[in-house]
């Protein structure tokens, strides 16, 4: 109504809306989540569980965290972390090389960005192991599915990348006892979900910094509180590299044009794609 103060409308464009959105847009048909992790969303206590939720798929984020994943591979693969100590202390000695070929990467998560980035990492030679919590097949991956194929994958990698989601099943999946099952030197990438990582087992892996520990060393680009506070302790780990969740940005004009399809679409009452409440993403 033209005169009210609280005008109604059809559907939402958010990211992280305010729980008190949804005391006061009583007639929504559908939201429109503008990013692809949807926990924030779910986790608010006032969304009405009926509204159906559509949101982002990949719009160009996959190939941005593809290439932070590129360079942290790298990173390790190419002994970048060994010779940032060496020149600590002047040191002037060559690594030798392992080759891509022997470097195998394992990526959780094959949602559309997992496998972006899983087939861009297979692309540049290396070979790719991808776990999802269902099966799949995907060209030029070694696919594995539930907790035997998550045993299978942990046990082969030498770097780790973590692209799930933040469900219930997912949080601190990387524990203790996972982190266990990585090979002696492995690596930790995580442009995921903050909650995917158990931070105090993550630390007593990568021992004191002093020797390498279990872990070799970790590339985190996600924390389950942001931003991470000044007092913890990641931040002075020598063997841990920082990121302020940079990853993936969401390119404003790909992401344009699928909020403008999902609207289209829903408000034609055509067919579209939503999330799943239960399963959280």
């Amino acid at each position: 109504a033209k005169d009210s103060g609280n005008p109604q409308v059809d559907y939402l464009v958010a990211w992280k809306p305010p729980a008190s959105v949804f005391d006061e847009q009583t007639a929504l048909k559908g939201i429109v989540n503008l990013g692809a992790g949807v926990d924030a969303l779910l986790q608010n206590p006032s969304l009405p569980r009926e509204l159906p939720i559509v949101k982002l798929r990949d719009a160009g984020m996959g190939e941005l965290i593809g290439d932070y994943a590129r360079y942290g591979v790298l990173h390790f693969q190419r002994d970048f972390d060994r010779y940032r100590r060496q020149q600590a202390t002047s040191e002037w000695r060559e690594v030798p090389v392992v080759d891509k070929p022997d470097w195998p990467i394992g990526v959780l998560g094959l949602g559309a960005i997992g496998t972006r980035v899983a087939q861009m990492l297979a692309a540049d030679g290396y070979p790719v192991l991808g776990w999802s919590r269902s099966p799949k097949q995907i060209d030029g991956l070694t696919c594995h599915h539930g907790d035997d194929g998550l045993d299978t994958l942990l046990r082969q990698v030498k770097t780790l990348i973590t692209l799930l989601p933040d469900t219930p099943a997912t949080r601190h999946i990387i524990d203790r006892d996972n982190l266990a099952k990585l090979p002696n030197g492995a690596s930790l990438i995580n442009p995921g979900r903050g909650t995917l990582i158990d931070e105090p087992a993550l630390l007593d892996a990568l021992g004191d910094g002093e020797s390498e520990g279990h872990l070799r060393g970790a590339l985190l680009d996600a924390f389950p509180n942001e931003p991470l506070a000044a007092d913890s302790p990641l931040w002075r780990h020598p063997r841990i590299l920082i990121t302020p969740h940079m990853a993936g940005p969401t390119p404003i004009g790909a992401a344009a044009d699928q909020v403008a399809d999902a609207l289209d679409a829903m408000s034609k009452g055509q067919a579209v794609e939503t999330i799943d409440p239960e399963a959280g993403y």
